[in-house]
């Protein structure tokens, strides 16, 4: 996200501080589908993610007056979704998440693919989904979210060295996993 977009997110937050409810709409719009993916990465249930984000966006709405950065307000929320995203995780059986794994993994694999590029795409996310959730998670805001090591110790609420901690671990965790596929 630019500087720009920060910026505009803050003003939105400062409206709808100032009791601007069009502000809110505005935020929704603009955050919906990437908090809805960032839930998905957890849940791999595209319904389940969509409840989260809307439960989310209820807390967002009663706490928003609470802000006290509204330049912080994209890793506020998102650090919302990730710690509804972790109550849900902790209501439902591993066995439960196991099996929405296994059939997203499947449907994966069924679709057709020709393409070698596509063939070492799918291999990398069948490996990213054999690390821990804590794993996954840090690869997908730092790599696919694009999130700087500081948003993302926000995001977490953990230090900085904490998440590049887990960075590393999670990189050499998916070398190995590679490697094995590999032989």
């Amino acid at each position: 996200m630019n500087k720009a977009e920060h910026i505009f997110d803050a003003l939105l937050v400062l409206q709808y501080q100032a009791g601007n409810k069009n502000a809110m709409n505005l935020l929704v719009k603009r955050w919906h589908h990437r908090l809805c993916r960032q839930a998905f990465w957890y849940t791999k249930d595209m319904d389940t993610a969509k409840d989260i984000v809307q439960d989310s966006w209820g807390t967002a709405m009663n706490k928003l007056y609470l802000l006290r950065d509204p330049n912080s307000f994209g890793s506020w929320i998102r650090t919302v979704v990730n710690r509804k995203s972790l109550d849900w995780i902790k209501k439902n059986s591993r066995e439960n998440t196991r099996k929405k794994e296994h059939i997203y993994l499947q449907e994966e694999n069924s679709s057709d693919k020709e393409d070698p590029e596509e063939d070492v795409t799918l291999l990398i996310l069948k490996a990213i989904k054999e690390l821990p959730a804590h794993q996954q998670l840090i690869l997908n805001l730092f790599y696919v979210e694009s999130h700087s090591m500081k948003e993302i110790s926000k995001i977490l609420n953990v230090s900085v060295g904490t998440v590049k901690s887990r960075l590393f671990h999670a990189r050499e965790k998916l070398k190995l996993i590679l490697k094995k596929h590999k032989r």
